[in-house]
């Protein structure tokens, strides 16, 4: 007798990695937003966390989130944690002293402007995901535009209402880690994340 083939669900032996590469945006987001809003002047404070917690850790939830077969979750945790990593790079060892007037502000605002494109259609795609996980792409899109607006126009307010909107994005995304951790230790729904 032939035994009935049983095919396992892909990374169903591994725990979500939601909750991890969340987490990992949501601090290291919340950190640098803060200092954006212009609430703290310490930047570099940014800088260990975005190359450890925002880009290795974030980077490794996504490969989780590959062996699960999440291509959302795959491609959100990997390119933001790219970003942080990038961020890292560029705040701690990129030298734009000598580029010539606003060009390294220009430069940076088309790095923010990149990430928002990028933001813009992970936005869409998350229509198929949860409220929760769309809320963190609602709110991410406008952070980097404002940020990307903030450095293309020099202007301080303007940088400063980025900094808010990411602080806003990093609460959101608090959220969404804080339930996916929250329910899969309680086994039960104590956080809605709404539906799918």
């Amino acid at each position: 007798m032939t035994q009935p083939s049983t095919s396992r669900i892909p990374g169903a032996h591994i725990a979500d990695p939601g909750a991890l590469g969340l987490g990992a945006f949501a601090l290291t987001t919340f950190v640098l937003s803060v200092v954006n809003a212009g609430m703290v002047d310490a930047e570099p404070v940014v800088f260990g966390l975005a190359l450890a917690y925002g880009g290795i850790v974030q980077f490794a939830a996504g490969l989780w989130e590959f062996a699960k077969g999440n291509t959302f979750g795959a491609t959100a945790f990997c390119s933001y944690g790219g970003f942080w990593i990038s961020f890292w790079y560029l705040t701690s060892y990129t030298d734009l002293t000598g580029l010539a007037g606003n060009s390294a502000e220009h430069g940076v605002a088309l790095y923010l402007l990149a990430w928002g494109i990028f933001t813009t259609y992970m936005l869409i795609a998350s229509l198929r995901t949860n409220w929760a996980i769309f809320t963190v792409f609602l709110l991410l899109a406008p952070t980097y535009f404002v940020l990307a607006a903030g450095d293309f126009s020099g202007s301080e307010a303007v940088a400063k209402a980025g900094g808010w909107l990411g602080i806003l994005t990093a609460i959101a995304a608090w959220y969404a880690s804080f339930a996916i951790v929250t329910n899969a230790t309680f086994k039960k729904t104590l956080l809605p994340v709404g539906p799918r």
